[in-house]
Parts: structure tokens; C-alpha cells; sequence
């Protein structure tokens, strides 16, 4: 046996456990210390199969150490895959030739998959470029799509038959006196011709590969991602280099680390001449996930009013010219492979697919669905990753992969918000109708099961609408009768609400209620049928097809029932139906209260589950709502310092203002005179001694309202006017833009003024925002944009709120249930108050790190409010800010401590 032969065998019989890098070489440069200590706690967590609460401060490269600790990881669980796949199958028989030959053939057949791909990835990247080129020279003309607006039009119009109720399970079949062998047998042969676009999540057994899904709240966020995988040097695939040149190809065999060259020249440049381009310097095939909306490519169908979704799903079921022109025909399976493999050819953001789509005038939603099983690296927005449903629309399987969860402090609120659904009268009143309508139209079209499911659902939702009435009626006589004491709001259980609508009701499963809406596509179907009739009803009345296009920007009614009927089939304890009384109309509403429970399928079925945040304290706040129920031994944690030195952040509690006053804002204490002179003239003072930006956070629009109007009444709006240009966050979203742009600018011109020597910038601005609001989260204010932010008292949530003291309330049961208390800080009594302070800090936190943003930057943060000052709330600060925390117990003891660092500054080059 030759030593190379021997030397391979004996490496895959080593161990197949992956150690823990000392370094990343994918990272683009010489990492901080505390940038190797999370990329290797990522790593580990990561083969250890855990789930890790990583806390890094915005500006340390978290999203950057994400990325290469994670690829990093896959590209070693590749090398692993291979190693196991060409290892001896008896390890323990005497190695002969024999065996030498076939783990030889194992490798030549790998790498030769692995270049045949390789080869497919860089005509995928030739075709782009000449789609590309071709687009350039026609950027006068509108691409043609080879259909006519006749056809097109056409094709949009559907036929009674398309909204009758597709097929429950087992109502076909024991029509047709089918076996339930048979059945089987069909079930899989149906499946192994269904097309690659089909609306379904079973394409076949197409391979797949262990992947990353990396989820962020939008997609704006999820294109910085990508932005950040471009400075990476890492190939995902280690198989070869390929070369092309003058159009013949040729292998040369390359190793599988993350410094290989790959060359491949991709067209002629507008001289002739042949331009050799470098590829990527990561090697990954990335795919990008969006909805229908984000990227349908056929104007005709999105200009139609109604459902989207389904005016899709209907012309995916066409056959021939009434096809959308988008869709590659049944038969056409290579046309939807050679577009997959363009789109994982070179990573793209949900624009770039669209752009792509249109090009190659094929479907991107399809497309990139196409893309999972192959692509390496997954980038979805949120609501994708925790629906189940939208999971298995996309066909996405997390068993054994890698969750990447970044912005994860919106985490907890975002699976709530998912799981909770508003109901309005109206939105009722109008599904009943609806609902009534199409079973008079069809009811002698429907079979036996269909009939006694529509029937069934209309005494559901009859029952719902006469209550909702007896409701409302009883409330509004309630405010005219001074004896009576009904409230307006009311709290009560799901299986409460079902026994309230009587005895017939009571008796209906629910669970067969949300499988026959779930199976059948009813609520589509109804929602399609109307559009369609009131389309015909408009015809070219401008004003009914206005309004028509107002109804069709919206939810489709029956769509918000199936909602709320699927949320009421949770466990009873996990959620809670509010009846409210707005504007003398009634509105229901579930709300969901264990965020765990849509989370759990997420951590059970992962390989591992890493949730990242630029602040994610208080994390026992993260594991108390979302991991009671995971082994302790698969969950970690990790809070990295920043990467700024200590002597460039000055963090103070103030306890007390100008004239000695109390600095205290409880709710109850927050319209007091003398607290409010007392913040105003403590704001002034520090308008004297910090330069460039300043960014004050206050609880809420109302107390900002307040303290805004006192200070104009005594002068000291005009004395802060004198020292900064005033700015205000604006309550409307369309402002925002405008604000931060006259801000920036303010500031930008004051800092071009050089001030003399050893005396501070003059000028600037000051910022007063909301914690909590627009300005709170996703902003940066680098450098003299904010040399220092201020938050002024805790923004706690209104305890009046019926929805808060339900969540207080559950944890509060969840916590007596367990027979155990949840990990509580110093002075806590019970879950819902620790619940409640978690709440509040998490607020603050995010308000705190919009300053400092790079290695370089400095601000000073004050906390103003003696509250800040206790253990308990100190403790749910991120480490990095409340290690160095002083707590200034005079004002004048905080005046002095900021005019030290701001001086200290100014003598720094």
C-alpha cells in the first residue's frame, strides 16, 4: 500500500468531531480578541448542537463574526461528510488493495460531482453576465414576455370551477371506493411528477445539503448581510478551480482552504476584448427568501385587484396560453434547474432576483424556492423562519441544520405579534356574508362533506356575530345607565368564548374546523369568487374600481376569521380573547401569551439555534419566555465587551438635578413642576459641556409633549435654544428622514468650525427622541452625530393595559405551575413584576446603543433617574456598559465627571 494511500485511510478512521479554530483566516482582517472569543463560542455551540443567546455590541463586527464562524463551521462539517463518506465501511478488517481501489473510486466520483457543480455554478455566472449585457443594450425597451395583453387578460379571468373547494383527505378517495393500498401507491406516484415551481412543498427526493438559515426582521437588514458575506475569503466548494478560456474548459485541481484563486472569464468587455474576471472571494451558494409581493415579475397579475397569492396559484394550475408566461411549462424541468442554478450562482438580495427574474423572464418566487435544497447559506426575513405554515410553504426543512437568529431582541414581541389576530365587527359581519353567498351559489355543486363543512362554519360564525351584538348592545345601554358597572374591555379564555355562543358551538371541534380550512383552501376560494364578482359588477365604473382596489390592498375578510379560529385551537391557557367596545363598534382579539410555543419546534428540530443581538439584556428575560422547557445542558450564553476602550465611554447615573431636587419620573410624578424644571435646567448645563450631537430619550410622545410646552412657558426652551439647534422625533414615519437629515446637517456645519485652542466645539444639536419609537432601533448615531445620549427616567408600559396584565398574569400561573421560580433579580416578588421590569430595560438598552458604533468612537451615556441606581436595575444593563457605571450622587459630582471626559477627549489627536 503507498504512504499516500495509507495516510488517507488512517485520516478517516480519526475522529469525525470537529475541534474548535484558534483562528478564522475567512475573516477579512486580524480579528479582536473579543471577535476570536465569539466566532469560537459560535463554533462550538454550533457542533455541540446547543442553543446560545449571544449578546455583541453594535460595532464589533457581530453580523461579520456571525457569518464566519458559522461558514466556517460548514465548510469543516463538508470536509467531515466527505471523510465519512469515503471511510472503510469495516474499520476493524485488515486494509488491502481492494479497499485502497474503492475508497479511491469514492473520492474521484465526489470530486468529479463536486466540479460537474462547480462547472454548472460558472455557466450560471456566463449567462448572467450575457443577460446582463443583453439588458444594457435594450435599456430603452420595455422586454417582451411573448404574450399579447389579450391572453394575458385572458388568462386572469377564471371560471366558476376555480373556486370550488379542492379535495379533503379521504373524500376523493372513498368516492371512488378506492383501497387505502391504492391510495398509497397513487399518492406517490402524483408526487414524483409534480413540476419543480408546483405550489407545494414536495418536490421529490432532491438532494439536499446541510445549510444555514439566517433571519433578520427585514429585508434591508438581510441585504447588509450580504453585504458583509462579500468581505469574507471562504469556498464552500473545495472540489476544484475551474478555468475557462476562449470557451474550452479545463480542471485544475485546487486545495479546500479558503485562500484558493478562482478565475473564469465571464464575457467580451464593449471593445472585444475578452475581460478575466476574479470570482467572489466567498464561494457560497446563497439563496434569498421573500413573498409573492416582493417578487412576482408579472405586472398584469399584480395590477388585478384581490388576492395575489391566489390569483398566482390559480394560474398555476392553467395549462398551454393561459399559463402565466413566468412559469416554464410542465414539462420544461431544465428551464427552472438552469435558472436555479443562477440564481446560486453568484449571492443576491430580493431587488437582484427581481432584476434576474426579469431578465431570464422567469419566476424568482419560484426560483429561489427552487434554490433551498442546493443553496448553503438561507437568508429569510423573520415571520418565514417562526410560521410553521410558511415553512412548509417554502418547503423548509430545519431538521439538523444551523438557526441564525440575528436582531434577536425583537424575538419574544415578534412571535407573539405573529400568533395574535385582531377581529373587527365589520371584518365578521362581512365574512358571514361573504360566506352565505357562495353557498347559495354553490351548494348544489358541493358534495356531501363540503356541504356539512360550509354549514358548520356558518353556524360557527353566526353564533360569533349575534354574540359580538348582544355584546356591544349591552355595553353602549351600560354608559347611559349610571347603576350599571360593565367595563368596556373583557378578558376571557378561548373554551369561556365557546361556551358563551351556545351549546351547538361548544360541540365543535375546532381542530376539524382549522384542517377542512387549511385542506379545502376555502377561504381563498370565497375570497376569489367575490373579487371576481364584484370586478364584473364595477366594469368600468372609476369610482367602484377604486374602492375595489382599496378592498383588495387589504386582508381578505374570511382570510382574518380562519385566523382567529386557527389562534383559538391553542392550548386555553396559552392565550386570551379581549372584547373591546372602539368607536361603539365591537373588536375581538387573541392574544397570544407563550411565545414558546412557537418557538420550541424551532429549537427541538435545529442542529443548533443561535439568537444574536447588539443588546439582549436582560437575557434571563430571553430564556424565562423562551427555553423553560429546553435541557439546560443545550443552552448557553455569551455577552462580549465592545471593542472601544473603557476611557472612550463615560456612563453616570444622575440622582439628582440642579437645585438638589429628587430626579425620580414614576408615572405618577411625571407632570410635576419642579421635576420638570429641574431636567430642563440639568439639560442646559450639559448643552454647555457636550460638543457636537446630543440624543435625549424620554418614556413617550405625551410626557415629551409635556415637558416641551413647560419649558416654553419658563424660558428654558429658549436658553437650550441658545446653546443647540432643537429637533423633535416627529410622530409620523414619513418624517423621519426629513428630521435626521436637518440634524446631520446642523451638526455637520458646526463641526467644520474649528473652536480655539483647548476650548470645545461650539454649537451642534439636540435630539429628543422616544425609547421605544422609530428612533430607538436600526439607527446609527457615529462619531459627533452623538457625543452623547441621555435617557431620561424608565419607560415602563402602562399596567392599566388589559393585554400587559394578562402576559403578568400568565407567567405569574407558569411560574406556580412549574412549582419553581424563574431566575428573578434582587427584590423581585414574583414573574409578572420581573416580566415587567424585563420589558422596560430592554426598551433602554436599545436606546443605549444607538451611540458609539466604531472602535473610535466615544459618547458619554446618562441615565437620569435615581432608580438607575439600584442593584436590580443595574443588573439588567448589557456588561459592557454597567461594569464602569458611576453613580454621581450630586449634580455638581456629574457635572465634573463629564467635564473630565470631554476634556480628556479634546487633548486627544
Amino acid at each position: 500500500m503507498t504512504d499516500t494511500a495509507e495516510t488517507s485511510l488512517h485520516r478517516s478512521m480519526e475522529t469525525l468531531s470537529l475541534p474548535t479554530p484558534d483562528t478564522f483566516s475567512a475573516f477579512p482582517f486580524l480579528p479582536y480578541e473579543i471577535q476570536l472569543e465569539l466566532m469560537r463560542h459560535l463554533y462550538e455551540n454550533i457542533e455541540g448542537r446547543r442553543v446560545t443567546i449571544v449578546e455583541s455590541p453594535t460595532g464589533t463586527g457581530k453580523t461579520l463574526s456571525l457569518l464566519c464562524a458559522s461558514l466556517t463551521w460548514l465548510r469543516d462539517e463538508q470536509e467531515r461528510v466527505r471523510r465519512g463518506k469515503v471511510a472503510p465501511s469495516d474499520r476493524n478488517s485488515e486494509l488491502d488493495w481492494v479497499s485502497a481501489q474503492t475508497l479511491e473510486r469514492k473520492r474521484r466520483e465526489l470530486e468529479a460531482e463536486e466540479i460537474e457543480y462547480a462547472e454548472r455554478l460558472a455557466q450560471a455566472r456566463r449567462k448572467e453576465a450575457a443577460l446582463r449585457k443583453a439588458a444594457r443594450a435594450r435599456v430603452h425597451k420595455r422586454p417582451r414576455v411573448g404574450v399579447d395583453s389579450t391572453r394575458l387578460e385572458r388568462d386572469l379571468t377564471f371560471d366558476d370551477e376555480q373556486f370550488l373547494p379542492d379535495d379533503i383527505a379521504g373524500e376523493a378517495d372513498s368516492a371512488n371506493n378506492l383501497s387505502p393500498e391504492v391510495r398509497t401507491l397513487m399518492e406517490k406516484l402524483n408526487k414524483t411528477r409534480k413540476p419543480a415551481f408546483a405550489d407545494s412543498t414536495d418536490n421529490g427526493p432532491e438532494p439536499t445539503c446541510t445549510k444555514i438559515y439566517y433571519a433578520s426582521r427585514t429585508h434591508s437588514q438581510l441585504s447588509q448581510v450580504l453585504h458583509e458575506l462579500e468581505k469574507l475569503k471562504i469556498t464552500l466548494s473545495p472540489a476544484s478551480v475551474v478555468a475557462v478560456n476562449g470557451g474550452s474548459n479545463q480542471r485544475t485541481q485546487s486545495g479546500t482552504g479558503s485562500t484558493a484563486k478562482r478565475r473564469i472569464s465571464l464575457e467580451e468587455d464593449d471593445e472585444g476584448d475578452v475581460r478575466s474576471i476574479e470570482e467572489p472571494k466567498v464561494d457560497a451558494r446563497v439563496v434569498s427568501l421573500g413573498s409573492r409581493k416582493q417578487l412576482c415579475i408579472n405586472d398584469k397579475l399584480k395590477s388585478k385587484a384581490g388576492d395575489l397569492d391566489e390569483a398566482c396559484r390559480q394560474l398555476l394550475s392553467e395549462k398551454g396560453g393561459r399559463r402565466c408566461p413566468h412559469l416554464p411549462p410542465m414539462d420544461d424541468e431544465v428551464r427552472m434547474l438552469d435558472f436555479r442554478d443562477q440564481i446560486l450562482a453568484t449571492p443576491k438580495d430580493i431587488e437582484s432576483l427581481v432584476v434576474v427574474g426579469q431578465e431570464s423572464h422567469t419566476c424568482p418566487y419560484f426560483g429561489s424556492r427552487r434554490a433551498i435544497a442546493q443553496a448553503q447559506l438561507v437568508l429569510l426575513p423573520y415571520n418565514l423562519l417562526l410560521q410553521k405554515t410558511a415553512r412548509e410553504a417554502l418547503g423548509i426543512d430545519l431538521t439538523d441544520q444551523v438557526v441564525v437568529i440575528d436582531e434577536a431582541h425583537n424575538l419574544i414581541s415578534t412571535l407573539l405579534a405573529l400568533s395574535t389576530t385582531t377581529l373587527s365587527y365589520r371584518t365578521l359581519s362581512t365574512s358571514l356574508n361573504q360566506l352565505n353567498v357562495y353557498f347559495t351559489k354553490f351548494k348544489n355543486r358541493l358534495n356531501a362533506q363540503h356541504s356539512i363543512h360550509l354549514k358548520r362554519l356558518i353556524g360557527l360564525l353566526s353564533s360569533l356575530v349575534k354574540y359580538a351584538k348582544e355584546w356591544r348592545d349591552e355595553r353602549i345601554a351600560s354608559r347611559t345607565d349610571a347603576s350599571s358597572k360593565s367595563p368596556t374591555t373583557e378578558v376571557i379564555t378561548s373554551g369561556e368564548l365557546l361556551r358563551r355562543l351556545g351549546r351547538k358551538v361548544e360541540g365543535v371541534n375546532l381542530l376539524e374546523v382549522e384542517r377542512y380550512l387549511r385542506d379545502s383552501k376555502i377561504a381563498r376560494k370565497i375570497s376569489g369568487y367575490c373579487v371576481q364578482t364584484m370586478e364584473k359588477a364595477a366594469g368600468q365604473d372609476p369610482k367602484k374600481l377604486a374602492k375595489l382596489s382599496r378592498m383588495s390592498a387589504t386582508t381578505p375578510p374570511l382570510h382574518v376569521v380562519e385566523n382567529f379560529i386557527v389562534s383559538l385551537t391553542s392550548a386555553n391557557d396559552d392565550g386570551r380573547v379581549t372584547f373591546s367596545l372602539v368607536d361603539q363598534q365591537v373588536e375581538l382579539k387573541y392574544q397570544h401569551l407563550n411565545p414558546e410555543t412557537h418557538f420550541q419546534e424551532v429549537a427541538d428540530t435545529a442542529r443548533a439555534v443561535v439568537l444574536a443581538g447588539g443588546t439582549m439584556s436582560p437575557i434571563s428575560d430571553v430564556k424565562n419566555q423562551l427555553f423553560m422547557t429546553l435541557p439546560p445542558e443545550r443552552l448557553t450564553t455569551f455577552s462580549c465587551g465592545h471593542i472601544i476602550p473603557p476611557t472612550n465611554l463615560q456612563t453616570l447615573v444622575l440622582k439628582k438635578g440642579p437645585r438638589g431636587g429628587d430626579l425620580q419620573f414614576k408615572y405618577d410624578k411625571r407632570d410635576d413642576s419642579g421635576l420638570i424644571s429641574e431636567l430642563g435646567q440639568g439639560l442646559v448645563n450639559f448643552a454647555n459641556i457636550i460638543p457636537g450631537g446630543m440624543v435625549v430619550f424620554v418614556p413617550s410622545y405625551s410626557f415629551l409633549h409635556l415637558i416641551v410646552k413647560h419649558w416654553q412657558e419658563h424660558g428654558v426652551w429658549d436658553r437650550l435654544k441658545a446653546k443647540k439647534k432643537l429637533f423633535m422625533e416627529p410622530q409620523e414615519s414619513s418624517d423621519v428622514d426629513a428630521v435626521l437629515r436637518d440634524y446631520t446637517a446642523e451638526i455637520t456645519c458646526a463641526s467644520q468650525i474649528l473652536p480655539a485652542p483647548g476650548q470645545a466645539k461650539k454649537g451642534g444639536s439636540l435630539l429628543f427622541a422616544v425609547v421605544g419609537a422609530k428612533l430607538s432601533e436600526g439607527l446609527n448615531f457615529t462619531d459627533d452625530l452623538a457625543r452623547a445620549v441621555i435617557i431620561v427616567g424608565l419607560p415602563f408600559a402602562n399596567l392599566a393595559s388589559a393585554e400587559l396584565r394578562e402576559r403578568m398574569s400568565y407567567v405569574n400561573r407558569l411560574e406556580q405551575k412549574r412549582g419553581k421560580g424563574v431566575a428573578k433579580g434582587p427584590g423581585i416578588k414574583d414573574a409578572g413584576t420581573e416580566l415587567y421590569e424585563n420589558m422596560c430595560m430592554n426598551a433602554v438598552n436599545q436606546s443605549i446603543g444607538r451611540a458609539v458604533r466604531h472602535r473610535g468612537d466615544w459618547a458619554a451615556l446618562v441615565l437620569v433617574d435615581a432608580r438607575y441606581a439600584s442593584p436590580r436595575i443595574r443588573g439588567k444593563l448589557p456588561k459592557w456598559i454597567g461594569k464602569d457605571l458611576t453613580v454621581a450622587e450630586t449634580f455638581g459630582e456629574a457635572v465634573k465627571e463629564m467635564g473630565r471626559f470631554y476634556r480628556e477627549k479634546r487633548s486627544q489627536p
